[in-house]
């Protein structure tokens, strides 16, 4: 009943109250922990086995796997983020995008991926697919034609991740719903860059919108956590998939990434704020020749056909002949913590061998170019820039 009171509400406003434990009188919901759910009579436990089935909005689940009031609080939450029918929450972000791949694809199917994904992504594609008989399938996210070319009558999915990961290109994506609903084929996409405050994938007609909660949803860098948001079109394929293999958040991780959820807004304006700020002084640095980020030309453009803003991951190329200078200037960032992942209230930093990068032909390093990742953090924009100032001296 509060939760309804809210939907009619901006998002801002829903993300600050929708968590509310109204039954306890408490502005955080409890953290339920369970594995047996007991019920009164054995006709309760089958009506409300039924209203699962049926897709009903539940209290709770008939069994802990299956989540808690916890984990149901926290997908009525992302359901209005997302737009979603319904949202299935996993223990990390990676296995969000195999329970949407295996949820869709059988032996014998092809899958269509954009070069430029996450690494384990690849890594998915290349290698358990191909046992299964999936032919994994990879297109230059930089030419349309390429993907077009590459649909078969096998195609079962069309697999994005905007921006690319690590190289950030950004893809005409109202073009690929269009092919995808021509060709009746089902689409996915991962939007962990973007999360769906600045961009609302099943709006634009995607079958699912994937986000790695360990980042911007959880901002805090404390848990890690999956969501894969679908329409209606998908749910039974990826509720069946899900229900077998077993994913399932925890309350406490579910708990967390609510809390997280409440600033979302607020960290995310901060983030784009900040990124702008050092995005404007790195342009003006001779010794960087290049920043992938949506700031200027054909990135720029498709950034502003679809999003309405943009999250504080991007990648530096600098020009460079000693590879130790390079390994230098992100050793001495004092702001900057080494290490993966993004997405928390700190900045980050990490030089990416080209390995890192997979096999995508579109994308080579030149000689003496190398490229570093950083993650603008919540910290006062002006200290970041004078901290990346100090250490650009580094570079020879």
């Amino acid at each position: 009943k509060h939760i309804k009171f809210f939907m009619d509400k901006s998002l801002k406003t829903f993300l600050k109250h929708a968590g509310k434990d109204y039954y306890n009188r408490s502005v955080n919901p409890p953290v339920v922990r369970a594995s047996t759910i007991l019920f009164k009579t054995m006709q309760e436990l089958r009506k409300h086995q039924k209203d699962i089935a049926k897709n009903k909005d539940v209290e709770h689940w008939d069994y802990g796997r299956q989540g808690t009031q916890t984990t149901v609080q926290l997908q009525r939450l992302l359901r209005k983020l997302e737009g979603a029918h319904q949202v299935f929450l996993t223990p990390t972000g990676f296995s969000a995008v195999a329970l949407s791949i295996m949820s869709l694809c059988r032996p014998g199917d092809e899958i269509v991926i954009s070069d430029g994904v996450y690494r384990p992504t690849q890594k998915l594609a290349d290698g358990l697919l191909k046992e299964f008989n999936i032919k994994a399938i990879w297109y230059n996210p930089n030419n349309f034609n390429d993907l077009k070319n590459k649909i078969t009558k096998k195609t079962k999915l069309i697999y994005v991740e905007n921006p690319g990961s690590n190289t950030f290109e950004m893809q005409d994506l109202g073009k690929i719903i269009s092919l995808a609903k021509r060709k009746k084929i089902y689409t996915a996409i991962d939007n962990t860059w973007a999360t769906a405050y600045f961009f609302k994938p099943l709006k634009l007609g995607f079958d699912i919108s994937i986000t790695s909660a360990t980042k911007y949803y959880s901002g805090h860098s404390d848990v890690m956590g999956g969501t894969a948001a679908v329409n209606k079109k998908v749910y039974k394929k990826v509720w069946r998939y899900n229900h077998v293999s077993g994913y399932r958040l925890s309350p406490d991780d579910a708990y967390l990434i609510i809390r997280g959820l409440r600033t979302l807004d607020l960290r995310m304006d901060r983030h784009q704020e900040n990124t702008k700020k050092v995005v404007n002084f790195l342009k003006t640095q001779r010794k960087i020749s290049r920043i992938l980020y949506p700031y200027k030309g054909k990135e720029y453009k498709l950034w502003k056909k679809y999003y309405s803003g943009a999250s504080g991951l991007l990648s530096l190329i600098i020009k460079s002949n000693s590879k130790n200078s390079v390994y230098k200037f992100v050793n001495n960032l004092e702001l900057f913590g080494i290490g993966y992942s993004w997405g928390g209230f700190e900045s980050l930093a990490v030089y990416t061998d080209p390995v890192e990068l997979g096999t995508r032909p579109y994308f080579k390093l030149e000689k003496n170019e190398h490229l570093v990742r950083l993650h603008i953090g919540l910290e006062d924009s002006k200290d970041l820039i004078n901290d990346l100032r100090k250490s650009l001296r580094h570079i020879r």
